[in-house]
């Protein structure tokens, strides 16, 4: 699994505009807030909490409906199920490796990001926690969808479609996190609910996964 991990991530680096594009997509797009709404300090960063959120997510879908395109349609996808790891440690690696090429960096954008939206600096370090436990909850919810989606007509528009409705209570929990550290309240109780959907989807989603890869 760490040399699939590995693998995943020597392309990542070789080809970086998938990653490059999920950041400068999040960026650019709570940048358009002020101008949609207004630069009113107050309303930004009411509205900061769901931007953040939102936009981060939608970020981390961009490279998701590739996740197992490539290697079916060079074959090497048929290598990777001979590879003798079982299909759902296959998933599970794609996802770990999808997070390291799409999460963690959009956490490296948050601090600007919050800065554009008004957030207040105490809230900074909560909603670094709270991305990067939403961008690993779709990072495992995606796997399972793309894994479903895969070979299906029109597999791109269907792989939002599927994942994005799953992914609600990861926006519900974590920005109500980030609006209780800008209001000064304890955001623990939010980021525990964040963190059990996450413990969740760990067994379930690369099981999804995994069968439906079986299916293929």
């Amino acid at each position: 699994m760490m040399a699939l991990v590995g693998r995943e991530l020597r392309l990542a680096l070789r080809h970086p505009a998938e990653t490059l594009a999920a950041v400068l997509f999040f960026l650019l797009v709570v940048a358009l807030f002020p101008f949609g709404t207004g630069p009113a300090p107050e309303l930004l960063a009411r509205l900061a909490p769901g931007a953040l959120l939102a936009t981060a997510l939608l970020a981390a879908l961009l490279p998701l409906d590739r996740l197992f395109g490539a290697e079916a349609e060079d074959g090497s996808l048929d290598q990777l199920l001979l590879s003798g790891l079982s299909r759902m440690e296959i998933a599970a690696a794609k996802a770990a490796a999808h997070w390291l090429c799409t999460g963690a960096p959009l956490l490296l954008a948050t601090p600007p990001a919050a800065a554009m939206l008004n957030l207040p600096v105490p809230a900074w370090s909560t909603a670094a926690a709270v991305l990067g436990l939403a961008t690993l909850y779709l990072s495992l919810l995606g796997t399972a969808g793309a894994a479903l989606t895969l070979g299906a007509r029109r597999g791109g528009v269907l792989l939002p479609l599927l994942v994005l409705p799953l992914a609600i209570p990861a926006v519900i929990f974590g920005a109500a996190a980030i609006e209780a550290a800008a209001s000064g309240l304890p955001a623990r109780p939010f980021l525990l609910l964040l963190g059990a959907l996450v413990a969740a989807a760990l067994p379930l989603a690369p099981l999804a996964a995994g069968a439906a890869l079986r299916a293929e």
